[in-house]
C-alpha cells in the first residue's frame, strides 16, 4: 500500500493518525464477504414510513393509502 500526501506538510503523528485509520478501514473491508449486503439505507426501510401514526380514516383516507402525509 502506497500512501501520498498531496497537499500540506503532515507532522509524523497526523500522517500516523491517517494511516491507522486507512489500515482500519481495509481491515474492516476484508472482513465482509464478497457479495454480502451492505448495510441499508435509511430511505428503503420500511420502518420509516410506518414509524408515524396515521390519521384516522375520513373522506380522503384513499389518497393516504401509499404515502402518508
Amino acid at each position: 500500500m502506497t500512501i501520498k500526501v498531496v497537499r500540506g506538510n503532515p507532522t509524523p503523528e497526523e500522517l500516523a493518525a491517517a494511516l491507522a485509520v486507512v489500515r482500519a478501514r481495509a481491515a474492516a473491508a476484508s472482513t465482509t464477504p464478497p457479495g454480502a449486503p451492505g448495510p441499508r439505507d435509511a430511505w428503503s426501510d420500511p420502518s420509516r414510513i410506518a414509524a408515524r401514526r396515521t390519521r384516522p380514516p375520513g373522506p380522503a383516507a384513499w389518497s393516504r393509502t401509499y404515502w402518508p402525509g
